[in-house]
C-alpha cells in the first residue's frame, strides 16, 4: 500500500544543504522569512566530507556580520598573501599592501558545520536524508517540491519561491527546459592528484608552483594535516601511486633554493577533473539556481565556495524585496547580477590555470611565455595588485539598501581594519 503524501508549505523551498542553500536559509531567517531545506545526504556525511576552503574577505564579512564567524576567527588561519614558485624561486604576493584585504583558510566542511549548527539552533527546518526529489509547477505562483523524507514518507512542499542549491551533480538545473537553457562548458584536459597527509605545514601560506613537470599546490588543513595537489592526467589512477612516488613528484615540482616539503603518512588520495560550467539563465519561473548548481570553476582560483556565498547574499536581498514590498525587480534581475561575478571568477580561474599548468601540447614557446607572464605578475606592483584583487575577491553586490543582509555587511565593512 502506497503511503499517503504529507503536505507542507513554506515561503522559500531550498533544494540542497551545501554552502549556497544553508547560507541562503540562514540569511532569510535573519530577515524573518521562512524556508525549508531539502537535502539527500545525512548530516554526518556532509560534516565529514573534507573540502578545501579559502574564504575571500567578503565571505568572511558575511559570516562574521551574520553571527556565524566565531569559530572561523578562532580557528581559521588568516593569510595575507600567497607564494608563487617558478624557476626554483619563491615570489610572494602580499594582499594587504596591494588591495587592503586578506583571505582565511577555513575548510568548507567547517563552514557547513557552522551553518547547520546555526540553522538548528534557530529551529530551522532542514530535512536531511531525503530522496526522490522532483520539482513541479515552476512557472506558476506556487512551485512544488516532491520528495520522500528520511522516514520514508512521501511529501509535497508548496512554496512561493524555489532555490536550486544542490551542487554540480544535482538535478534542479535540468528543470530548466532545454530550449531555455544554455550550458557553457570547458574541459581543461588537466586533473589534480590530491592528497591529505599527516605532516606539519611546509609553508605559512599557500604555494602555487610552476615547474617543467607541471603545476603543484601546497596547502594546509590543520597544524597536523596538509592538503597538496599536483597536475596530472584526468584519467590517472590514484591507487596505482605509492607514497614514495607521490612525494618524489611533489618535491620535484617545488624544488629549488633549498626548499623541500615536510612529508608524512598519506591517508587520502584522489584525482579530480578541471572543468568550468555556467548555466544560462540562472533562473526559470520561480526557480533560482545558486552555487555549484549554476556554475563550477577549476579550483585554481579558489572561487567555488565564495561564489556560492555571493549568490546566496544576492538572492536573499532579492527575496527580502519580494516578501517585504511585493516587488519582483531584484528577483527578475538576480541571474544577471550574479552572473557578473560568476564570469569574473571564471576568467580569474581560467587565467590562473593557464598561467601555471602545462597543457598536454605545450612546447618551449608556451613554457617561456608562462615564465614571462609569472615574472611580470610577481615583479610589478600592477601585476601583484591584479592577482591580489581577484584572489581576495570583489565586493558582493548590495542591491537592496533596506535588506538586513546589506545592512549587516555595511557595518562589517566600516569596521574592517
Amino acid at each position: 500500500m502506497t503511503a499517503q503524501r504529507t503536505h507542507a508549505r513554506t515561503q522559500v523551498g531550498i533544494v540542497g544543504a551545501g554552502p549556497a542553500g544553508l547560507m541562503l536559509s540562514h540569511l532569510l531567517s535573519l530577515a524573518g522569512i521562512e524556508s525549508v531545506v531539502i537535502e539527500t545526504r545525512a548530516r554526518e556525511d556532509i560534516e565529514a566530507t573534507i573540502r578545501a576552503g579559502i574564504l575571500e574577505q567578503g565571505t568572511v564579512d558575511v559570516m562574521v556580520s551574520t553571527g556565524i564567524g566565531d569559530r572561523l576567527l578562532d580557528t581559521g588561519s588568516r593569510h595575507d598573501g600567497i607564494e608563487i614558485r617558478f624557476g626554483g624561486q619563491s615570489h610572494r604576493v602580499d594582499f594587504p599592501s596591494t588591495v587592503g584585504r586578506s583571505v582565511h583558510l577555513y575548510p568548507q566542511h567547517e563552514v557547513l558545520k557552522d551553518l547547520i549548527t546555526a540553522r538548528l539552533a534557530d529551529d530551522g527546518d532542514v530535512r536531511f536524508g531525503a530522496s526522490d526529489v522532483s520539482l513541479h509547477e515552476l512557472t506558476g505562483t506556487e512551485p512544488v517540491v516532491h520528495f520522500t523524507d528520511a522516514d520514508g514518507r512521501p511529501t509535497e512542499l508548496r512554496c512561493d519561491v524555489l532555490a536550486g542549491c544542490d551542487g554540480a551533480q544535482g538535478t534542479t538545473k535540468w528543470s530548466i527546459p532545454d530550449n531555455r537553457r544554455t550550458d557553457h562548458f570547458r574541459d581543461y584536459r588537466h586533473g589534480w592528484f590530491g592528497i591529505l597527509a599527516e605532516a606539519p605545514p611546509s609553508s605559512k601560506e599557500l604555494i602555487y608552483a610552476h615547474s617543467e613537470r607541471g603545476f603543484a599546490l601546497i596547502s594546509s588543513r590543520t597544524p597536523t594535516v596538509q592538503r597538496m595537489y599536483f597536475q596530472c592526467d584526468p584519467e590517472e589512477d590514484a591507487g596505482a601511486w605509492s607514497d614514495n612516488r607521490i612525494w618524489d613528484e611533489l618535491q620535484s615540482r617545488v624544488a629549488g633554493n633549498g626548499f623541500s616539503l615536510n612529508e608524512g603518512r598519506i591517508f587520502q588520495r584522489s584525482v579530480i577533473p578541471m572543468r568550468s560550467y555556467v548555466c544560462d539563465p540562472m533562473q526559470h519561473g520561480r526557480l533560482f539556481l545558486a552555487g555549484d548548481a549554476a556554475h563550477t570553476v577549476p579550483p585554481t582560483g579558489a572561487k567555488g565556495l565564495n561564489l556560492a556565498i555571493s549568490d546566496a547574499v544576492v538572492l536573499a536581498q532579492a527575496l527580502e524585496r519580494f516578501f517585504d514590498d511585493g516587488d519582483t525587480d531584484l528577483l527578475d534581475s538576480y541571474g544577471r547580477t550574479a552572473a557578473q561575478r560568476v564570469w569574473r571568477a571564471q576568467h580569474f580561474s581560467w587565467w590562473m590555470t593557464s598561467m601555471l599548468h602545462l597543457a598536454p601540447d605545450s612546447g618551449d614557446f608556451d613554457r617561456h611565455r608562462q615564465l614571462a607572464e609569472l615574472d611580470q605578475i610577481t615583479g610589478s606592483a600592477a601585476g601583484r595588485t591584479l592577482l591580489a584583487e581577484g584572489y581576495t575577491g570583489w565586493p558582493i553586490a548590495r542591491t537592496n539598501p533596506k535588506s538586513v543582509v546589506a545592512e549587516a555587511l555595511s557595518l562589517t565593512h566600516s569596521r574592517r581594519p
